[in-house]
């Protein structure tokens, strides 16, 4: 059977001498150790966070492999949707891309946040806070996805790698990952300098050393679409929601309801994104996902309290997309640290599970990424435990305020209790009342680290 990683050429990964297969229950084992001129790591986890990852290490002198469950890089964008760059993320994206300019042609400039209460049976609404400062570029997931993933070399993304378990050596110098190939059910044992976790909320990783941390159900779930009018320019749905929302192209629209906030704006080639937190109790998802697809039935329920709650410029949007999804919405306490053993690491969802109401949950797994890398530069491959102190020191206070200020401002949006404050109204809300709505709150909002500098 031929040796997965023995095939990239940029790691050294091999047979160790002496190991044997070891049979497995319908699997096979084979082991891979490295020399150490180089400091090696593996990366779980091939979303933005694993990619960005990849790129930082690279740029510091790392030689990188990510272990990627999904068996194939992602072509499509099914069960994508929107995200937010802010201007250091923006920044941070440049230097890792074979193609800058290519970023610039694929996001759209949000330059304006406006807040509104929605009265659906009124057919009205008004504006309660405006931000004409907002400076944040739109991209599709699947989008960015791609341009960082093709920037990388082609064998340092190993898709259809399900990660396992991971071990340390005797003297903590380095650790063992097991990983499953899904397409042939044979496993492999890699050992390396450093393990990253960029493995989502949900992270393996992190229950690796944490078991009993728990994620939190935020009260409400969101449903989700992109829909895309490249195609009908005409579009009389189109037309609409433009007269509907006039600044639809260069803004982005925070609808607050009597059930629930909607966020709509739009993306590149005529692509419109909305999402539509609602309260609900926790929902069951099969496997290990937050996100599902859903059944008619539950999309038509969806529909029907749509119509009584939004303008119906909105409604008919939300009709006319195709397969909307449904995210529970979680994050959760501050894990307290972000490394262990002076040789794993969390980044991104992993180490800091949020809600998406500060538009931080990319920009903070690219802002780790650059930050780890920087760390590692900075001391090299022998000194991992100073670099990752230094790393934890500068991320873990900031991702603790970012993650309880998104938990606020969603609770607030969502008319949910928030200890000391009584239950946000839009409709009687004073203007003064209404500035807590606005992005721009956020703690370290557009704050770039010393050492990126």
């Amino acid at each position: 059977m031929q040796n997965t990683l023995s095939r990239n050429p940029n790691l050294s990964f091999e047979l160790a001498a002496g190991v044997k297969e070891k049979p497995h229950t319908h699997a096979r084992t084979r082991t891979h150790t490295h020399t150490q001129m180089k400091g090696k790591a593996v990366i779980v986890g091939g979303s933005i966070a694993g990619i960005s990852c990849a790129h930082a290490l690279i740029a510091a002198g790392w030689e990188v492999v990510v272990l990627e469950k999904t068996t194939a890089a992602p072509t499509g964008c099914a069960t994508g949707a929107g995200l937010g760059l802010d201007t250091v993320s923006f920044k941070l994206i440049q230097p890792w891309i074979k193609q800058p300019e290519v970023l610039d042609r694929m996001t759209l400039p949000l330059t304006v946040e406006y807040e509104q209460a929605t009265d659906g049976s009124k057919n009205s609404t008004r504006t309660l806070a405006k931000d004409p400062n907002f400076n944040f570029k739109v991209v599709h997931w699947s989008d960015l996805h791609r341009l960082l993933y093709e920037s990388l070399p082609s064998e340092v993304v190993l898709w259809g790698h399900l990660f396992l378990s991971l071990s340390m050596s005797e003297d903590k110098s380095s650790v063992k990952v097991v990983a499953k190939l899904l397409q042939t059910n044979e496993t492999v044992e890699i050992v390396c300098d450093l393990l990253v976790g960029a493995d989502g909320s949900l992270s393996s990783v992190r229950k690796h050393f944490l078991p009993d941390h728990k994620l939190r159900y935020s009260g409400y779930c969101a449903w989700r679409g992109v829909i895309d009018y490249s195609d009908n320019e005409n579009s009389e749905t189109l037309k609409a929601i433009k007269k509907a929302y006039l600044d639809l192209g260069k803004s982005c629209y925070f609808d607050l309801g009597s059930e629930g906030h909607v966020v709509l704006h739009e993306l590149i080639n005529r692509r419109i994104n909305w999402v539509w937190y609602l309260n609900q109790q926790e929902p069951t998802f099969e496997r290990n996902s937050l996100t599902t697809k859903v059944s008619h039935e539950m999309i038509e329920n969806m529909y029907e309290l749509a119509e009584k709650v939004w303008i119906p410029e909105l409604v008919k949007v939300m009709r006319e997309t195709k397969e909307p999804f449904l995210n529970a919405i979680y994050d959760s306490e501050s894990l307290g640290q972000l490394y262990w053993n002076n040789n794993v690491v969390l980044i991104g969802d992993a180490a800091h599970p949020i809600t998406p109401h500060g538009a931080r949950s990319t920009n903070m797994s690219i802002l780790d990424s650059a930050v780890l890398g920087k760390c590692l530069e900075k001391w090299g491959p022998q000194n991992l435990g100073p670099a990752l102190e230094e790393y934890q020191s500068i991320r873990l206070p900031v991702a603790k305020e970012q993650v309880l200020f998104s938990r606020r401002l969603g609770r607030i949006k969502q008319r949910l209790p928030v200890s000391g404050h009584e239950i946000f109204d839009p409709t009687t809300a004073s203007e003064e009342e209404c500035k807590v709505l606005q992005l721009k709150n956020i703690p370290y909002h557009n704050g770039m680290p010393s050492i990126l500098m």
